[in-house]
């Protein structure tokens, strides 16, 4: 078979196991290990539609991807799961070379996913953004590879999108976030600040008005971007520190000074925007300047709302996420977390019926100090009506260093008839360890595993393993972010215990009955050392 120069130079732009080349959208040459890679010969994949190739989805991602292969300049790597197994997934490089009649040549390469899947849609949350931002810092490092910032806003997207029906303001929602996930590196590192505000993390090889052609293009309407180098020098927890400061500083003030020229001159913008914020945040914690909301947790085993979970909300609507991490940052996080406890013991003490059960969440940082296990001491030998009735939740916010003293404080909360309860189990990389070192009643299994339960038998599996695991240490479960009865059934006959999510109720300004009641489901046996109040 005779075959154009120019074709094999465009197949050959990247080392590769397998060699594609598009054209309208489907496979018109295959070159490799076709077999082992896609799971199919060479033969098979001619003609095929290359999207349908890919899980669904995975295909708003390549097919922005394609929408804008046409420049000439190289696209990806991209990490996508087959369709045909979910569980394998490709490093797929795309470009489109000049004069080869508008082919696509593609190098395809076994991969392995470092991030979960996203459906379409759907961007990375801050937090998972932040982890995997600090992981492409840290492969930099050693590899060299440059990388950059870029802070990009949409012209009245949020308006946009509030004019368009539900059915059309999902259609946007994918067409922004392939769009957005395709100009970041790995398909992955990208993250929504807010209505408007996109950030992602993508290699240094591409001019930032190429990017922006392609994002005005794809979602239809104007972007502009602040894209900030960033340096390979730094330490990783630097690096990530800055980007932090960068994207806060950015959610709050847009686009409207110029450009950082890296992002320690954008680290020290936002410092001193921030310092004037952390005395005011400083004020909002004495002066108490903040109000809870309670969203139900429901028990499997009753169908009724087993105690609920006091969430902060701030005067001038700002979101908890960051005040929380401001205040980790300025080390206020531990008296944030006293003023909070202070007012659900209140709230606890002034409850008539003595039947309401409330959680407080603290941070790993303050549950290793010795201080606040004397204050709760304190208020609830003031307000003894309160005990037996207080569940505090550790987040991983902040990770645990002590662990053996933290464990020491969790027993001496214990003691005092609380009950402990692990937040965003799976979340992060510790989460094994607090289970094994921790004397935990309850653990919360991480939203991310529970909301899409209905389409993944993979996140499934591991919530069954999870449940089992709790199970085996006399720990009680909760999945958060129950959503759809379908989500419900695939929890209680998992095993879990307790359930929260909008199925049940939102955050409401006084705790409410769960709107939803449920099957009871057998009760486990509970942990030594719980208190027998809580049912």
């Amino acid at each position: 078979m005779s075959i154009d120069p120019r074709r094999l130079l465009g197949l050959a732009f990247a080392s590769a196991d397998l060699l594609v080349e598009l054209r309208d959208g489907q496979v018109r040459l295959a070159l490799g290990a076709a077999q082992r890679i896609m799971g199919r010969s060479e033969t098979a994949l001619m003609g095929v539609a290359w999207s349908s190739l890919f899980h669904p989805d995975d295909r708003p991602l390549m097919d922005a991807v394609l929408a804008s292969a046409d420049d000439g300049l190289r696209r990806g790597p991209l990490v996508l799961r087959l369709a045909d197994d979910e569980t394998r997934h490709v490093g797929v490089i795309l470009r489109a070379l000049p004069e080869n009649e508008g082919r696509i040549s593609c190098a395809i390469t076994v991969a392995q996913a470092s991030v979960p899947a996203l459906k379409p849609g759907e961007l990375q949350p801050r937090e998972s953004f932040d982890d995997i931002a600090k992981g492409l810092f840290e492969a930099a490092r050693v590899t060299g590879m440059e990388l950059e910032l870029a802070m990009i806003e949409f012209a009245g997207l949020g308006a946009m999108r509030d004019g368009l029906s539900p059915s059309e303001a999902a259609e946007l929602d994918v067409r922004v976030a392939g769009a957005v996930r395709a100009e970041s590196h790995g398909g992955s590192a990208a993250t929504r600040l807010s209505q408007d505000r996109f950030a992602l993390v993508r290699s240094r090889d591409d001019r930032p008005e190429n990017m922006l052609k392609r994002l005005s293009e794809i979602v239809r309407t104007e972007a502009s971007a602040h894209v900030v180098p960033l340096d390979n020098a730094a330490s990783p927890a630097r690096a990530l520190r800055a980007l932090r400061y960068a994207l806060d500083d950015f959610l709050r003030e847009g686009l409207k000074d110029g450009p950082p020229a890296n992002l320690t001159e954008a680290m020290n913008r936002s410092v001193k925007r921030t310092l004037a914020q952390a005395g005011a945040l400083s004020a909002v914690v004495s002066q108490r300047r903040f109000s809870l909301a309670f969203q139900p947790v429901v028990a499997l085993s009753t169908g009724q709302a087993h105690h609920h979970e006091a969430l902060m909300r701030f005067e001038d609507g700002a979101s908890p996420f960051a005040m929380i991490r401001m205040a980790e940052e300025f080390d206020l996080i531990e008296e944030l977390d006293k003023a909070v406890v202070e007012q659900v013991i209140k709230r606890l003490a002034n409850d008539s019926d003595r039947k309401l059960k409330l959680a407080a969440n603290i941070s790993g940082r303050t549950i290793g100090s010795d201080n606040f296990v004397d204050q709760v001491d304190r208020l609830l030998a003031r307000y003894d009506e309160a005990k037996g009735r207080l569940i505090f939740e550790i987040t991983e916010t902040s990770a645990i260093d002590d662990l053996a003293r933290a464990n020491q404080n969790i027993e001496a909360l214990r003691s005092m008839g609380s009950m402990v309860c692990l937040d965003d189990f799976g979340a992060g990389s510790a989460s094994f360890a607090y289970l094994q070192q921790l004397s935990l009643d309850i653990v919360k299994i991480d939203g991310r595993y529970v909301r899409e339960l209905a389409d993944n038998s993979r996140d499934g599996a591991i919530v069954r393993r999870l449940v089992q695991l709790c199970r085996d240490l006399k720990i009680r479960t909760v999945a958060e972010m129950v959503e759809t009865p379908e989500v419900e059934d695939i929890v209680r006959n998992a095993g879990v215990d307790f359930a929260q999510g909008w199925l049940y109720g939102k955050a409401a300004e006084k705790p409410l009955p769960a709107l939803r009641p449920t099957t009871p489901v057998r009760a486990m046996a509970r942990r030594a050392g719980a208190s027998e109040s809580w049912g």
